[in-house]
This record gives C-alpha cells, sequence and structure tokens, in this order.
C-alpha cells in the first residue's frame, strides 16, 4: 500500500486535474454551441436530406467514449506515462481568454458563411499554385485563409478544442505512450524524433516537456503554421525547423528513431498517402517506429460511424471519407512498416508501425 502522503498527494493532483477538465470542457462546449448555431443544418433549406449509409448516432456509446478518453488520460499521468501538461497546471489568461473568444466567434460568422457559399478556394491563387500543391490551397474546415496566414495559425489550437468540446488534448497525449514505448532502452539524447505536418506545435510541447533532451524536428509546409509552432517551442532552443512537404522533406534517409503524424493523413488525397508512407519508410531507422495519430475509422466505435459519414459534409473535408475507409495496415505494409497495435482516444486513433 501506497504511504499515506503519497495518497494524499495524488488526490490533490487528481481533483487538480478533473478542476481544470471540468473548466475546459465547459469552455469549449460553450463556443462548440454557439458555433453550431451559425453554421446551421447540413443541408440547406430546400434541399433533399443526405441519404445515410449508417446507424443512428450512439449518443450513449459517444459520451461513455468522450469519459474514457479522459480517464485514461488521467491514468497515464498517475502512472508517470506523460507530465501533468502544462495548459492544466496553469491558469490561463483572463484577457487571453476573453481575445481568444472574441476572435472564434468572429471568425465562425466568416467559417458559416463560407460554409453556406461552398466557399472553399479562396486560397487557390496563381501566386500560391506556384509554391504549393493543388490539394493544400483549401480552406479546410472552411476556415479563413486555410493554411496560409499567422492569423489562421493563432486560432487552429481554439478551433480544434471547440470542435472536440475540450477533448483533443487527451486524444494527442494518447500519443505520447507509444513514444516513450519507442525509446525504451535509448538514451534520449541520442534519439531523434521527427512530427510531420506539426501544425501550431502544440503536440511537439507535450514531447518535449517529456523528453526535453530529445533531438526532434518540427516540419510543416505552412512557414505561417511553422511560425506558430517555433514561439510555442521557444523554451527549447535545440528544435529544428523544416518547412517542407511530406511527400519530398529533402531530409536525411534512415536519421529517425520516431516519426509522429497528427492529423495529417485524413487531409492528403489518396495518392499522395502512399507517396508520403514511402517518405516515411525512407526516413525511419531500421527498428524505427511511425506513431499516426488520427480520426477514428467506420467500424471502430460502433454507434459512431454516422459523425463519421456527416462531418465531411459540414465541414469542408474532401479526403476525409476516403481516410475513414483506408485499410492503415495494408497501405503501410507496401511502404515497408508493419501495425504493431493501435489504441482509441474519443474520436482518435493511435496506431503504430515498425519499420523492419
Amino acid at each position: 500500500m501506497a504511504p499515506l502522503n503519497t495518497m494524499i498527494a495524488n488526490s490533490v493532483k487528481h481533483a487538480a486535474y478533473a478542476g481544470a477538465q471540468v473548466a475546459r470542457i465547459l469552455w469549449y462546449t460553450g463556443h462548440y454551441a454557439a458555433g453550431r448555431r451559425l453554421m446551421g443544418p447540413l443541408t440547406e433549406p430546400g434541399e433533399a436530406p443526405y441519404a445515410e449509409e449508417f446507424l443512428p448516432l450512439d449518443r450513449q456509446r459517444l459520451k461513455d467514449a468522450f469519459r474514457a478518453a479522459f480517464r485514461q488520460d488521467w491514468k497515464n499521468i498517475e502512472a508517470g506515462r506523460y507530465r501533468m501538461p502544462a495548459e492544466l497546471r496553469r491558469m490561463p489568461s483572463l484577457p487571453g481568454l476573453i481575445k481568444q473568444s472574441r476572435d472564434y466567434l468572429r471568425d465562425s460568422k466568416k467559417v458559416a458563411r463560407r460554409k453556406h457559399a461552398r466557399g472553399h478556394s479562396e486560397v487557390l491563387t496563381r501566386t500560391n499554385t506556384k509554391k504549393y500543391p493543388r490539394y493544400f490551397l483549401q480552406n479546410f474546415h472552411y476556415q479563413t485563409d486555410g493554411w496560409l496566414t499567422a492569423a489562421s495559425a493563432e486560432r487552429y489550437d481554439m478551433q480544434v478544442e471547440t470542435l472536440f468540446t475540450g477533448a483533443a488534448g487527451p486524444m494527442r497525449r494518447a500519443s505520447l505512450p507509444l513514444i516513450g514505448d519507442a525509446l525504451r532502452g535509448k538514451d534520449a539524447a541520442s534519439a531523434a524524433l521527427l512530427d510531420l505536418g506539426c501544425g501550431a506545435g502544440r503536440f511537439l510541447q507535450g514531447v518535449k516537456e517529456n523528453w526535453p533532451q530529445l533531438s526532434v524536428t518540427a516540419l510543416d509546409l505552412s512557414p505561417a503554421y511553422l511560425g506558430k509552432a517555433q514561439a510555442a517551442l521557444g523554451r527549447w532552443n535545440d528544435v529544428r525547423y523544416v518547412e517542407a512537404n511530406a511527400e519530398a522533406t529533402g531530409l536525411e534517409g534512415g536519421a529517425y528513431d520516431v516519426v509522429t503524424a497528427i492529423y495529417l493523413f485524413h487531409e492528403l488525397p489518396p495518392l499522395v498517402r502512399a507517396i508520403v508512407a514511402a517518405e516515411i519508410a525512407r526516413l525511419l531507422k531500421p527498428g524505427g517506429v511511425l506513431i499516426l495519430a488520427d480520426t477514428i475509422q467506420h467500424g471502430d466505435e460502433p454507434g459512431l460511424d454516422i459523425l463519421l459519414e456527416n462531418f465531411p459534409r459540414g465541414f469542408h473535408e474532401p479526403y476525409y471519407d476516403s481516410y475513414c475507409r483506408t485499410d492503415l495496415a495494408a497501405l503501410f505494409e507496401v511502404a515497408g512498416l508493419k501495425q504493431e497495435n493501435e489504441t482509441l482516444a474519443f474520436l482518435t486513433k493511435v496506431s503504430c508501425f515498425v519499420k523492419s
């Protein structure tokens, strides 16, 4: 039995975790409800409703999966798999929250107008097509500026947390124990991790908080998002930042113990996914590990398939449905990566693949 003082300390820590998470859930759920009112129904007035392939939503299963993600998150913290995240250890700035809320709600009105007008190609300009692949030049989620401006990068984390009503953190952190497993028996200071499509850098903050000596490379095609990641990771001066395409990174082959891809693959066209899978295999050392965190797929969560069917209808996600039907084990096996295991965290699936 654990000493009494240890049990008390753990109870206090658990209470702090629960209190912070409840506050976050209420905050983001309120913004989600406001955003949904602005977005309106899936179909416009006068349009026929979509023919649905799957059964109605199992709302109890949705609630159970939501709660289970937080329970597992706490268990991982309690077991020392990773630290209590900074977002739960510190009180947020009230002026910062007000600014964040105001910006989110103002932009939600723009997103709603764009959605009703099917306006998803505002960033497809002649200048941009000279630099970026065609599939990248879309207003994914109908978001303002696509992936191409500092304003978009600044509001991204708020948008993601709101979409998942505060569960995005536990879903992302479900990848961290797999990193720990991949590094077991190794000196973290001599190991290397590459995050493909690092976005605004939130996931890599968790990586560096837990393995500060780990050599980390953050790669993204958007200079704006890469700049936001650099600001978010500014306390660590040993992070390498690379502005490049995931299909052809230009990085040294066989240089990485771990490659992570967090919510990247569902935004890639099917043919591009195969190219990126091959590039990942090239980058990994023999025995190296790919940790893929992305949406759950059809059949993963009984009763939730209808959510996956409707998501790309409510938000511009042109490659989402094909991803939800992709055989991931087969996709990566062709590239030389064998699937080892997978775990679910609410609406996210984390899969582990090993290079032979």
